[in-house]
């Protein structure tokens, strides 16, 4: 179980002030796969972020009784002066997690070879995701936090990525962010819009998806975000 109580995150953007969540209270069930639709720069990327512990709310919580992810593929914590191998030596450490086996598992599923020994600043962005999703996939989390996890590699890659996700998925739930609905309709059996601040929770995935695309369909400054 995920909960968010009154959680509150608000920034100034170009001048303005520009709402995120707006108070929002919620409660995604344990096991559940949650696609979490919205408009570009409505901030579901910053919402992810905040229910992932990275990103701190101005106000109010979120609580959860099992073990969450950082945003599956995401690079942004590895230190750059430390190796490939380094690095995920450290995120074992700090998840409690054997670290011989991690660097083990994402030397096989990233396929840097050589690389992986190097320093990470020397890294090509797609090296860095390489390693990203390696590291998120080597460790068993209860929720997975999910940002376009598909955009990863190359085709080959990716579809390698896609089937080890799968499989996780058999045993954890997901909070989604995706721009394509196929992916959505593949991977979660339920929905979470957020417009303007506020977040609404739909357990029947298609009704999410239809107030999603009749946002869309509203320019923004007709819907004020």
């Amino acid at each position: 179980m995920i909960r968010l109580e009154n959680l509150t995150k608000a920034y100034r953007l170009k001048g303005r002030r520009h709402v995120v969540a707006d108070a929002l209270n919620a409660e995604f069930p344990t096991g559940a796969s949650v696609a979490l639709l919205g408009r570009n720069g409505a901030g579901k990327s910053t919402l992810l972020k905040m229910i992932a512990g990275t990103v701190s709310p101005n106000s109010g919580r979120v609580v959860s009784d099992g073990t969450i992810s950082w945003p599956v593929g995401f690079a942004g914590s590895f230190h750059g002066e430390l190796t490939g191998a380094q690095n995920v030596r450290f995120v074992a450490r700090i998840y409690g997690v054997d670290t011989d086996e991690l660097v083990d598992y994402v030397a096989e599923f990233s396929e840097l070879g050589a690389h992986y020994h190097q320093p990470f600043a020397s890294y090509s962005s797609g090296m860095r995701s390489r390693l990203a999703m390696g590291t998120s996939m080597g460790i068993h989390f209860d929720t997975y936090l999910v940002d376009e996890v598909t955009s990863v590699g190359d085709a080959e890659f990716r579809a390698k990525s896609q089937r080890v996700f799968n499989d996780r998925m058999s045993t954890s739930g997901a909070i989604v962010v995706s721009h394509s609905m196929p992916m959505i309709r593949q991977m979660c059996n339920m929905g979470a819009v957020l417009e303007g601040g506020q977040l609404r929770v739909f357990y029947n995935l298609e009704d999410a998806i239809a107030l999603h695309e009749s946002i869309l369909r509203v320019p923004p400054n007709v819907a004020g975000d």
